[in-house]
């Protein structure tokens, strides 16, 4: 792989939601704000939607990783689970020895027992769920069991919910209303800007130990263009970008690299269809211009 021949220290683009390439762009440090100042007035629910691939893991990590020692985070990157595998879940990220509590009431118990333990150590639970759009409704009413969870003055437990658009749609059906007025603070993620897409690209390639100029700032925007600023599009063709340079054996990638590895993404070509015999008569037109040039200046 191209690691070694371009000194990277880690692969740049991979899709795994790695916090050392969080990149502070105005979208997720907007939605980490929110969901701290929510946490922090003790908010009961907290939701934060965006489309695939607008980078809600990776603010999911981020934020337990941010979260202070006053908090404990309990992580659930898993929805598919019913009303007690989610009770079984959220006990066993508590600490919970569920060998020992004895039926699902039991259990029931013993959650708010460590809830309030945790209060009275200055201590908040957060329950924090990814792809919470595939929450099923029985799941839905059991957070809301969850959310009732209460002393006389404050919440026992916070949850944050990352979904897709969808978990909108579904938080707007009468069958969980209870829920969808509970939640105080919502934050819908945007995709990137071309100056964002620039700065993103360029922050990954030093962040992995390599040079920003391997991807030039017009390749950048014409990647910007293409993916329409979402993260994981960006990362895809950004790896392929220099996939492409490697196996030619360039130092940095060029417009031919870019264009290959736009028209080799099926959600970037599709976006480009329209554009695409514009784009190839483009650079037909720049290779003309180019011939003669070369032309002109050998005449004379």
């Amino acid at each position: 792989m191209y690691q070694g021949f371009f000194h990277f220290t880690e692969m740049p683009f991979s899709l795994t939601p790695n916090t050392d390439f969080f990149c502070a762009l105005a979208p997720h440090n907007e939605a980490l704000k929110v969901i701290l100042s929510a946490l922090s007035m003790s908010e009961g629910f907290i939701k934060v939607t965006g489309e695939v691939g607008t980078g809600k893991t990776l603010l999911c990590r981020k934020l337990i990783n941010h979260l202070s020692d006053k908090f404990v985070a309990c992580y659930l990157p898993n929805p598919y689970l019913s009303p007690d595998e989610l009770r079984l879940a959220f006990a066993k990220e508590l600490g919970i020895d569920v060998d020992t509590t004895g039926d699902i009431r039991g259990l029931h118990s013993a959650i708010e027992a460590k809830l309030l333990t945790l209060k009275k150590e200055g201590r908040q639970a957060v329950l924090i769920i990814d792809e919470a759009q595939s929450l099923s409704w029985d799941a839905l009413e059991m957070l809301r069991l969850f959310s009732n969870l209460e002393t006389e003055k404050s919440k026992l437990l916070q949850i944050v919910l990352f979904g897709q658009p969808e978990l909108d749609d579904n938080l707007n059906n009468p069958k969980v209303r209870q829920i969808r007025q509970r939640i105080s603070f919502s934050y819908r993620l945007r995709t990137m800007t071309s100056a964002e897409v620039d700065y993103y690209i360029g922050h990954r390639l030093t962040t992995a130990g390599g040079s920003e100029h391997l991807i030039s700032k017009g390749l950048r925007a014409f990647v910007a263009l293409a993916t329409k600023g979402t993260p994981r599009l960006v990362n895809i063709v950004s790896h392929k970008i220099l996939l492409r340079a490697y196996g030619q054996g360039k130092a940095s990638a060029n417009w031919a690299h870019t264009v290959s590895a736009v028209l080799d993404t099926d959600d970037c070509k599709r976006r480009l269809v329209p554009r695409q015999s514009i784009i190839i008569l483009s650079l037909g037109v720049v290779a003309a211009l180019g011939m003669l040039h070369v032309y002109g200046a050998a005449s004379l």
